[in-house]
């Protein structure tokens, strides 16, 4: 099927709009990581907010306790229009290594429902109201953990 000229410029022009104009990949691992001074600066704001929020307390090494190692988790945030926003690096336990009825007896997490986002967006449309985005730099529950987790 031929296109006519008017309709393939039109089919350009939006794939072209709807394009990432930033293509970026995450590193694979902390040492390529280390690489770039924006990863070194996200992963620096990330370290400062743990400490900030006094998120563990230093320990001695002891072979005994049963440790968990770490992971940075590296992603690039973009804006609607594909440009690049900011780099974004999370510290995280590799709780996967934890045994169930050793480490931990239950596990939840909290996550907003597919129901409740649908809820919001109905009452949005309604009410004709402005919906905005907002990213969350750091979050932190507010509650002490019963067990003592520890990382090294």
């Amino acid at each position: 099927m031929a296109l006519s000229p008017g309709l393939r410029g039109t089919l350009s022009l939006h794939l072209t709009t709807f394009a990432p104009s930033v293509v970026s990949e995450e590193p694979s691992s902390f040492t390529e990581a280390t690489k770039f001074p924006e990863w070194r600066a996200a992963m620096a704001v990330e370290f400062d907010a743990l400490l900030l929020k006094r998120t563990w307390d230093l320990i001695s090494y002891d072979s005994n306790l049963n440790t968990l190692g770490y992971k940075w988790v590296l992603k690039t945030k973009c804006l609607a229009d594909g440009t690049l926003e900011r780099r974004k690096a999370h510290l995280v336990a590799k709780g996967f290594h934890q045994q169930a009825g050793v480490n931990f007896t239950e596990a939840y997490s909290h996550v907003v429902k597919p129901v409740t986002i649908r809820t919001i967006l109905s009452i949005s449309v309604t009410l004709s109201s402005p919906l905005h985005q907002l990213d969350i730099q750091n979050a932190f529950l507010h509650g002490d953990l019963e067990e003592a987790v520890y990382m090294q």
